[in-house]
């Protein structure tokens, strides 16, 4: 893969061969069928998920631990040739493995009688149509068939169609035919039934079998609401269902890859707003850009982003009004390229708006196309494209259009450089403009766009704002404390499947390039080579036995008796072929990483000196190698060796690493975090914030939300918007009141780079939590000394291991804080814990509940 798949998309894909695997042996073995589901968010990459998967399909995959299926063909399926050809992009731009040749579009001239292993065969509804020249002579009743003899010709010189090539694939032992349904929701209409006709759907035509072709035997469906798809198959005669892969929202929202934050501007009362809203919507284009330009500069990158607006009109526009409108973008950006407007208006074709020519463009086609920055569109465009230049949407639809709007900024989610940028609220979000909408019709785009897809679960992390105000660094804070700030430990999650060796390769790769450390692929498997050396001679007993099994192949003789009809079993052993060595040697490269087996092997050909041969000290080399693999304790230790170097490494470089740009700094974050105990990462400095200012009360009016002083960052006016509870509000107003007190920090809840987080155990699983607040002060000789109070809700099922993660936090960072206090409202009592206290720690490690921790006597009363 040319991309490095995040943590949820690797588990997803390992899910997703999980039941290839599955439905393929059962095929084989049994004649069963299959289909299961894949299920995330807008935004996951779905079609990257792919491309690893059919890579694994057809190469192989030794993380997963997955063989190649040399019979393995695939047909990618939607009902759209331009959402086809997008993600026939898409899968070449992410595979180094795939190439063009293996990504075959299937047009009228395909004439093939089956399809063949390791390719993907793009086909869409229109061309298994019964008007289209690849079914033509499909069905018995075809006008189009001709008789001569008794025998019936196929039109147009043909001797098969699309449907005989799926019949034949499909029994063809040699092969195994996969079904990839993209938009998997459509074409399960109810009752398998399509306009009326009493004819079932293509979908389910090529699922459940058409004339004498029969269904197609793995069918997974892909979708961010695969319900429909999920229902229609449960119902299917003869095919039987493998567990769903579902994607957790809030880990797609964690990676970085979708915008943190939607901001939705609506008036605050009556009346026509359509051109205010525009300018406003036009400035805040023109400030993006500017952002985006400016952000560009400070990283010394050439990759900026031009971000573009969408203006949404109604599904019968007035051109003329739209050339008006046009012109008040002009009128408020001038320097506005005139040519930079286009449409993706469903009559595929060029509009005049006023004095303005608006080419037509593919939605698909729109993120690449960086010279447009005014797109107009009508209703939601086609599903399955995405644009995450479209940072700003201003809609003249009606307040009724709510489904219309939320499927466009659907389209708008993904960040730019699909990853977040540290600190910076405003190049990780998206602004929308709702001219027509009252407060009251945008609580249903606030509900759908806060949901992950059609499981209706929510995307922690993400925010809707209305009306925000921006936050910026402020002016009273000295250095100091910022400096206090970013020193702070934060934790990160566990990977799942952590690969100790390919994240030390991973690691040396990007020292390397970035010139931290020169030949730094050399280096580290070097290191490893001789903890390999060292484990031969730890486990030479052990190596010698594996190494006979390695060389000889056992197996058993039959002999019948056709008299007494008995039989007799003898053993024989034979000599291992280089056929058999070197299966055995892929299998053990799987355990101690493809790379370091080539690099080892090398290394330990060059030892051989009793060998003239250079293939044959490989061949031995190999041998080694394999039989290594069949001893499980040298993985361990070579693992254990591995996570010590890559941790030294990080350490050692730590201070380079942080002078590198936003990108690589990304990258090496990443690798931190390929860990099942990961190191602690640094906090991002926060530059701009996105904050709400007002409040809904139960009533409808709005107030506005107090502002408190002090803290890092804040409006024009020096203050900060809180928008807390009751007692929340009173731990900062009692905080920063406190003799010392130069500073506070509103720690964000969601997973951004400038977010502090804590791990914690929840019944076996590692889960993340956020402390409120972090209060600085400054000491009596004039160091600034950093306080975590956390205000700690009881109620809640978590509370308690909540209150152990951060009690073990406290122990493991002693000296790092002067205070790290959870506060809680007890029987009308504020109760106060000190976590840097060794008492209340050992009170809290034998607490059976978080009430029994708060009345125990390592708690007091909080005090102002």
């Amino acid at each position: 893969m040319k991309f490095t798949l995040k943590d949820y998309q690797d588990a997803a894909v390992g899910d997703v061969l999980d039941r290839m695997k599955k439905a393929r042996r059962r095929w084989h073995e049994d004649g069963d069928k299959h289909a299961f589901s894949l299920t995330a968010t807008t935004g996951a990459g779905k079609t990257v998920m792919a491309a690893a998967v059919f890579e694994a399909l057809f190469f192989g995959n030794d993380d997963h631990d997955f063989e190649p299926d040399p019979g393995a063909v695939v047909i990618w399926f939607s009902d759209d040739p331009s959402l086809n050809e997008q993600s026939r992009w898409r899968l070449h731009e992410a595979s180094d493995k795939l190439t063009i040749s293996d990504l075959v579009t299937v047009g009228n001239a395909f004439g093939s009688d089956r399809f063949q292993p390791g390719k993907v065969y793009f086909l869409n509804t229109q061309k298994l149509s019964k008007n289209s020249l690849l079914v033509r002579g499909h069905d018995a009743d075809d006008p189009a068939l001709e008789t001569a003899d008794g025998q019936q010709i196929m039109p147009d010189m043909r001797s098969h169609t699309i449907w005989d090539t799926i019949r034949n694939t499909i029994e063809d032992p040699d092969l195994t035919l996969y079904l990839v349904l993209d938009e998997a929701h459509r074409g399960m209409k109810e009752g398998g039934r399509s306009s009326g006709d009493g004819k079932p759907t293509i979908v389910r035509q090529l699922m459940n079998g058409s004339g004498s072709t029969p269904g197609i035997p793995i069918v997974w469906g892909i979708s961010a609401t695969v319900q429909r798809f999920n229902d229609a198959v449960t119902g299917m005669q003869g095919r039987s269902t493998l567990p769903n892969v579902v994607v957790d929202a809030k880990r797609v929202q964690d990676s970085g890859l979708l915008k943190d934050t939607i901001n939705l501007d609506v008036p605050d009362e009556d009346g026509n707003f359509q051109t205010v809203l525009l300018r406003r919507g036009t400035t805040k284009l023109r400030e993006i850009s500017n952002a985006w330009a400016e952000y560009a500069k400070q990283q010394d990158d050439s990759n900026l982003v031009l971000p573009l607006m969408v203006l949404q009109v109604p599904n019968s526009p007035d051109h003329a009004e739209i050339g008006k409108w046009l012109d008040t973008v002009y009128e408020q950006w001038p320097e506005l390229p005139h040519d930079c407007v286009a449409n993706v208006f469903g009559e595929h074709k060029a509009e005049n708006f006023g004095r303005y020519s608006a080419p037509y463009i593919p939605p698909e086609r729109v993120q690449e196309s960086r010279w447009v920055r005014i797109l107009i569109a009508k209703d939601a465009i086609s599903t399955g494209w995405d644009c995450p230049r479209a940072e700003v949407m201003v809609s003249f639809r009606a307040a009724s259009d709510k489904t219309h709007i939320t499927q466009l900024l659907g389209r708008m989610v993904r960040t730019p450089l699909a990853r977040r940028i540290p600190g910076n609220d405003r190049l990780n979000a998206v602004d929308c403009l709702l001219p027509h909408f009252d407060k009251k019709s945008v609580e249903a785009v606030v509900t759908a766009l806060m949901s992950g897809g059609d499981t209706g679960e929510p995307l922690t992390g993400r925010r809707i704002l209305m009306n925000p105000g921006e936050m910026k660094p402020n002016p009273t804070i000295p250095e100091d404390v910022w400096q206090k700030l970013l020193s702070l430990p934060s934790e990160t999650l566990p990977k799942r499947q952590a690969r100790p060796v390919k994240r030390l390769t991973g690691l040396a790769h990007e020292l390397a390039f970035d010139d931290l450390l020169s030949d730094a692929g050399k280096k580290v498997h070097a290191e490893m080579h001789k903890v390999l050396d060292g484990a031969q001679v730890r486990y030479a007993e052990e190596i010698q036995k594996a190494r006979t099994s390695v060389l000889s192949v056992e197996g058993k003789t039959v002999k019948a008796d056709v008299k007494t009809k008995g039989m007799t079993f003898d053993d024989f052993v034979e000599a291992a072929d280089y056929v058999v060595i070197e299966d055995a040697y892929k299998r053990a490269a799987r355990v101690i990483s493809p790379d370091l087996a080539t690099s080892y092997s090398e290394h330990l050909a060059c030892k051989f000196s009793n060998f003239e041969d250079t293939e044959d000290a490989l061949i031995e080399a190999h041998t080694v190698i394999a039989a290594m693999g069949l001893v499980g304790g040298i993985k361990d230790d070579l693992e254990t060796a591995a996570e010590k170097q890559s941790n030294q490494l990080l350490s050692q470089y730590r201070v380079s690493i942080k002078s590198l740009s936003d990108e690589r700094q990304e990258v090496f974050r990443q690798i931190r975090e390929m860990s099942a105990d990961p190191l602690p990462v640094d906090l991002a400095r926060p530059n701009t914030w996105l904050q709400m200012t007002t409040v809904k009360k139960a009533d409808g009016t709005e107030e506005q939300l107090p502002r408190f002083e002090k803290h890092l960052l804040c409006d024009e006016n020096g203050v900060f918007p809180g928008d807390f509870n009751t007692w929340e509000a009173e731990v900062v107003s009692n905080e920063i009141k406190r003799d010392g007190a130069i500073g506070w920090y509103r720690n964000p809840a969601r997973a951004s780079q400038d977010s502090l987080g804590v791990t914690y155990e929840d019944g076996g699983e590692v889960k993340i939590v956020r402390p409120d607040f972090i209060f600085f002060v400054r000491m009596p000789d004039g160091t600034v000394a950093a306080d975590i109070v956390d205000p700690h809700g009881v109620q809640f099922g978590d509370a308690l291991p909540k209150l152990k993660g951060l009690a073990k936090y406290a122990e493991e960072q002693a000296g790092v804080y002067r205070r790290i206090e959870v506060f809680a409202k007890i029987r009308g009592k504020n109760r106060v814990i000190d976590l840097t206290e060794a008492a209340a720690r050992a009170a809290i490690a034998v607490a059976a509940t978080v009430v029994e921790a708060y009345d125990s006597a390592a708690a007091s009363d909080y005090v102002a």
